[in-house]
């Protein structure tokens, strides 16, 4: 069975840039000698923490292509995708990483995924999932199930609505999971209480909850623990 994509159309771009997000070297420097020889992509940028990856994309032109391991010390699970996909706007994100399971890839995929590459893969399939991405099209790994994405379960589709927060809103949730009050987010974030407030109705309109307490539960199934099959 051959690398599938998906007919989901996105924007076309050429790859002449990248950005790894990845906190093992030797592997970023493998994967950025890779995309070298089989894109031609000479500018290859890398940063080992999610937050890292969010200043560089701040500070600069954006690139025309972020790898990403979904496996980063500053992030839990999908989080780091879907903060990611936020602050890079139009530009696609391939997934690479060692947790190859479907429920995994198909969580990324909701999550606003350009493609999923197991980290194990070859460097042809890095060359297909390149071109498929430059071309507009979604790639899949060789093996993966796309016959549960006909009707998305509750886990992906929870991970849909947490891709619709703004940036600030991901990032005022974040707070709110980690058990902050208005208060203490407007002055971590230097804004307004009432702002936070604001943010907080959108927030819940969007995840479509009634409390801090549902969206809390909700935002728990980004977190790699509840993409695991059970007793795996």
């Amino acid at each position: 069975m051959a690398p599938t994509s998906s007919s989901d159309p996105m924007p076309f771009r050429p790859l002449r840039s990248a950005l790894i997000v990845d906190d093992h070297p030797l592997y970023c420097d493998a994967l950025a000698m890779t995309l070298r020889a089989i894109a031609g992509i000479e500018a290859v940028e890398t940063a080992d923490r999610l937050d890292l990856a969010l200043k560089r994309l701040d500070s600069a032109a954006p690139p025309d292509l972020v790898v990403l391991d979904l496996n980063l010390p500053d992030v839990d699970g999908l989080d780091g995708l879907i903060r990611l996909r936020q602050a890079a706007g139009d530009v696609p994100v391939l997934v690479v990483s060692s947790l190859a399971e479907n429920r995994v890839i198909r969580a990324c995929l909701a999550a606003g995924a350009a493609g999923f590459v197991p980290k194990h893969a070859k460097r042809d399939v890095f060359r297909a999932a390149l071109e498929q991405i430059a071309r507009g099209q979604r790639f899949l790994p060789e093996g993966y199930d796309a016959a549960p994405d006909a009707r998305p379960g509750p886990r992906d589709e929870a991970i849909g609505r947490l891709a619709l927060l703004t940036r600030q809103q991901a990032r005022i949730l974040q707070l709110i999971c980690e058990g902050m009050l208005n208060k203490q987010i407007a002055w971590e974030l230097s804004i307004a209480e009432t702002t936070v407030k604001a943010h907080v109705t959108a927030i819940m309109r969007k995840l479509g909850v009634q409390s801090r307490t549902q969206a809390v539960l909700l935002a728990r199934e980004t977190h790699f623990a509840s993409l695991m099959p059970e007793g795996g």
